[in-house]
């Protein structure tokens, strides 16, 4: 049972169950944010609920798109991915293109370089990656470790824009990138490292010696939006992951204000075991199962 000033909360086998709501209060101020979608099979004003026609609080969404429709123009989106198309969010990324927001922030470990280096992707075909946004004019910055290619041949569609001067690049050390994620979640404001000192990474940037040592001031990253990759999930958010695929989603589903998790799977609660659980539910916001039919290539 979760009891607050407002509700009384109770974890029922498909989600949560609201039994009461106190005076005042309706369904439509608990989902004013949009970080919640209630379905309800009455309609509740004041006072305690029936607790024969009980109110679910789902996380599940129909398509990426009704999940991200209140996602505004300027947002930041934190995007996972390593470098290949392995543990990317191709279906939220299609999505999100779809959606259309433009003059996006978005932070990730690459800006989009998995169309250019190919991991694994079938002859004929391209993998599904940050280059659709920036395509589609969507991305006004990056915050990133890896933002370009491997290759001068092949650039990434990144890196021409930012040749043209229609992106801006904050680059990010890789851990320090993971750490600055870290703390955005667990509520820390900043930190100091000695990654980066001396060089062009420590321009504008406070430092201080510790025990002899020289260190600069790293700021904790934060988003308005997060969409990630899992394999499972059950109703409450609870997500597990296959293989490497998990990469930065542990700390990324913590530090946006509205986390999404594309999923091929929906389980009940109580299916997955504990200790499988990597990402808990009290970190995802909304669930969207990747259709059977949707290819991460195209």
């Amino acid at each position: 049972m979760i009891i607050t000033d407002i509700a009384v909360l109770e974890i029922g086998d498909n989600g949560f169950v609201l039994k009461e709501l106190v005076d005042g209060w309706d369904i439509d101020d608990l989902t004013a944010d949009g970080s919640i979608h209630i379905e309800s099979s009455q309609s509740i004003t004041d006072g305690e609920v029936d607790k024969e026609e009980e109110t679910e609080l789902s996380k599940l969404y129909d398509t990426g798109v009704a999940a991200m429709s209140d996602l505004p123009d300027g947002a930041t989106v934190m995007i996972d991915g390593f470098a290949g198309p392995g543990g990317m969010p191709h279906y939220l990324l299609v999505s999100l293109r779809d959606h259309g927001a433009k003059e996006l922030t978005i932070i990730g470990n690459t800006a989009g370089i998995a169309r250019v280096v190919n991991f694994g992707t079938p002859a004929g075909k391209q993998a599904i990656d940050h280059t659709l946004l920036i395509d589609n004019g969507q991305v006004s910055k990056a915050v990133a470790s890896y933002p370009v290619s491997p290759s001068a041949s092949r650039p990434t569609a990144f890196e021409l824009a930012y040749r043209r001067g229609d992106v801006e690049l904050e680059l990010v050390p890789q851990g320090t990138l993971a750490e600055r994620l870290r703390s955005g979640g667990a509520g820390i404001s900043a930190f100091f490292t000695p990654t980066g000192v001396g060089t062009l990474i420590a321009e504008g940037k406070q430092s201080r010696i510790i025990k002899g040592k020289e260190y600069i001031l790293e700021k904790g990253l934060r988003a308005d939006f997060c969409i990630i990759r899992g394999y499972k999930a059950d109703k409450l958010g609870n997500v597990i992951y296959k293989g490497t695929s998990r990469n930065f989603n542990p700390v990324m589903a913590p530090a946006a204000d509205i986390t999404i998790v594309e999923v091929d799977e929906v389980v009940e609660v109580g299916t997955l075991e504990p200790d499988e659980i990597v990402t808990p539910g009290i970190y995802i916001d909304r669930i969207v199962i990747r259709p059977k039919d949707f290819s991460p290539y195209e």
